[in-house]
């Protein structure tokens, strides 16, 4: 249907633009002088008549003057502009001019696209042969040309009623003579290039443009999602063609940056965009998945025609000095990539409808992708001579370009919504996944922590009390009492047994506290530090609260494995003689404070500590908030638990 439609409109928009330049050509009624100052006489281009030579043929007026005499000069069958299609000749125009003003008057000849070389010839009432007025080349910007402006403008002056003869000759070898021509005064015509940018819509089409381009880079930015760097290049490359097309590039570029553009060619920025829309198209529909083959096709399609624009770039200004009918193919050929590239669009979109998982998609796609086509269509049809219409300023593929990002941008606003949608499901699922993860791996430290304080209590603590009790015999106390020595090394062995079995019973305790219900945090903490009391070392002393009952039993283990690792660190490794450790329950979360007044250690270090990982670890999981203050006073942590 898209296929029908775009059809159609090409071929109404062809139809529409024949038949009136067909019936300038045959009227009978072209005239053969332009009353320049005659608001109701013909357009220049019904004026004028032409002829075209080789290149290699000298251009010298007069040798084109006894072709006019010849009859080999010809009427255009076009209006308000020169179009040969795909032509690779010089052109000359020849044009009668009158002044019928009864002022003296300054004129400007003007070509409105680009062109290699060009030049004015003029031959004045009494003179017999041509003079040439002005030379200019499109390839400098409008600030380096004899007659500063966008486009190629020639200067010539006629006195009040005076009639001269004037020949123009066009040397542009891109194969496209598609040229807007026009004769005005210098005041009509300086006034109209002052609001060009505004009466042809130009200031708020590039705004839409610009404004595009850095819509979809703030998506990139969030989503990472190459079809939105697709789109900028896109964006990019077409807006470029476009004011080169209206001679934009000209008033606001630099010399260097303009010549580029110029040497990469008009229509190849075209080709590059038409390639950046394929890669957008591929990832919009997902053509990688449904239909891989098409895919890879696209995209070798898409390599070969950058790789052809590079090769036209590199031999282009070669082939015009060495070899035209390299030229010719050069030129020719970018006509197959560029509808190549085209055709593969339709093609794709095509295929795509007949699959029902990416139908709606390519359904969505095809809308833009008409809009930009229509546009295109109507552009290249008097690209190539095929017509000679302009429907809409500044021209039919600039609006297309404007329909076309206004629905794309609005598509991947909605394929950003989506993507937002499923990273938030991911996001949620994979929080879910690491919280089970955790529970898990925490369940598993558990029970192995309660294997390993049950191995302590029912195996080694058992085994000490034996060996304590089988120390304490008449048989051996009447061994070691044989001698002083032997009798004080037996006192220092049954004090290490003391001291063994006292820390057997402190690491099944710390490992394996009281089950809640059963005692809770409270009692597992009183029990622990009056164990650590026991040895002589640093006095702990504990304030709980009498709430901590009512935590959940989770919430009362991984508190207690917090409190006991900072308890632990602070007596074994901070050499402080007073350790304090706080719980306190209020206002939705537990806060846990160890306090001691040892040596402290270097907090750029701490998290090389494997209690304190841990510690920070189980933080972590159970979304609470740590904070530690080291200093030669003593250290101070606290830990803030949500429950």
């Amino acid at each position: 249907m898209w296929l029908r439609l775009t059809l159609a409109l090409f071929l109404s928009c062809w139809l529409l633009s024949c038949p009136n330049g067909q019936a300038a050509a045959t009227s009978g009624r072209l005239s053969d002088t332009l009353l320049l100052k005659d608001p109701k006489g013909p357009h220049i281009s019904e004026a004028f008549r032409y002829y075209t030579e080789p290149f290699t043929t000298p251009a010298t007026p007069e040798q084109v003057e006894t072709q006019w005499r010849a009859g080999n000069f010809r009427p255009g069958p076009w209006h308000q502009t020169l179009n040969l299609g795909l032509l690779h000749e010089r052109v000359w125009l020849r044009l009668v001019v009158r002044n019928t003003d009864t002022l003296r008057l300054r004129f400007l000849w003007s070509i409105f696209n680009f062109t290699d070389s060009a030049a004015l010839y003029c031959r004045r009432q009494g003179e017999t042969r041509f003079r040439l007025l002005s030379a200019a080349s499109s390839w400098v910007p409008a600030t380096e040309r004899a007659y500063p402006a966008r486009s190629l403008s020639f200067p010539f002056v006629l006195e009040a009623g005076e009639t001269a003869e004037l020949y123009l000759r066009i040397d542009l070898h891109s194969g496209a003579l598609y040229l807007p021509t026009y004769i005005e005064t210098a005041e009509h015509f300086l006034a109209w290039e002052m609001t060009f940018p505004f009466e042809r819509h130009w200031v708020w089409l590039l705004g839409f443009y610009l404004g595009s381009a850095l819509f979809n880079l703030v998506l990139f930015t969030f989503l990472r999602d190459r079809i939105h760097i697709w789109y900028v290049a896109y964006v990019a490359c077409v807006t470029v063609f476009l004011m080169m097309e209206d001679g934009l590039d000209a008033l606001v570029l630099p010399t260097a940056a303009y010549q580029l553009l110029w040497t990469i060619g008009q229509f190849n920025l075209l080709i590059l965009a038409a390639a950046a829309g394929v890669r957008i198209m591929q990832l919009f529909v997902r053509l990688r998945s449904g239909w891989p083959r098409l895919h890879r096709a696209g995209s070798w399609l898409a390599a070969g025609a950058v790789g052809f624009v590079v090769l036209y770039a590199a031999v282009f200004p070669w082939a015009v000095r060495h070899s035209l009918p390299l030229l010719q193919v050069l030129n020719n050929g970018r006509e197959v990539v560029l509808l190549g590239l085209f055709c593969y669009g339709w093609l794709a979109l095509l295929l795509l409808a007949r699959a029902r998982s990416q139908r709606r998609l390519a359904a969505y796609y095809a809308l833009t992708y008409l809009f930009f086509f229509t546009g295109f269509a109507v552009f290249w049809s008097n690209h190539v001579g095929l017509s000679s219409f302009n429907p809409i300023y500044p021209n039919p593929l600039a609006w297309g370009l404007f329909f076309e990002l206004l629905i794309l941008s609005a598509l991947l606003t909605g394929r950003f919504r989506h993507t937002l949608r499923q990273n938030a499901r991911l996001r949620i699922r994979q929080l879910r996944q690491r919280n089970a993860q955790g529970a898990r791996l925490i369940a598993a430290q558990e029970e192995e922590r309660r294997q390993l304080a049950r191995e302590l209590h029912d195996a080694i603590g058992p085994n000490l009390a034996a060996l304590h009790f089988a120390w304490q015999g008449p048989a051996l106390r009447q061994a070691i009492s044989s001698s002083p020595e032997a009798a004080a090394a037996g006192h220092q062995t049954e004090l290490l047994l003391r001291h063994l079995t006292d820390e057997v019973r402190t690491f099944s305790h710390t490992l394996l506290p009281a089950e809640p219900g059963q005692g809770g945090l409270r009692e597992s903490m009183t029990t622990l530090t009056q164990l650590l009391n026991l040895y002589g070392g640093p006095r702990v002393h504990l304030h709980a609260g009498e709430n901590l009952v009512g935590l959940s039993p989770a919430l009362q283990q991984g508190a207690y494995r917090i409190a006991a690792e900072l308890l632990n660190n602070a007596v074994r490794h901070a050499g402080a003689t007073q350790v304090t450790v706080e719980l306190h329950h209020e206002a939705g979360s537990l806060t846990i404070r160890v306090r001691d007044d040892g040596r402290g250690f270097d907090q750029s270090k701490a998290s090389s500590g494997i209690g304190l990982r841990g510690v920070r670890a189980r933080v972590e999981y159970l979304r609470g908030q740590m904070r530690l203050n080291s200093s030669a006073e003593g250290t101070h942590i606290e830990v803030v638990l949500p429950g």
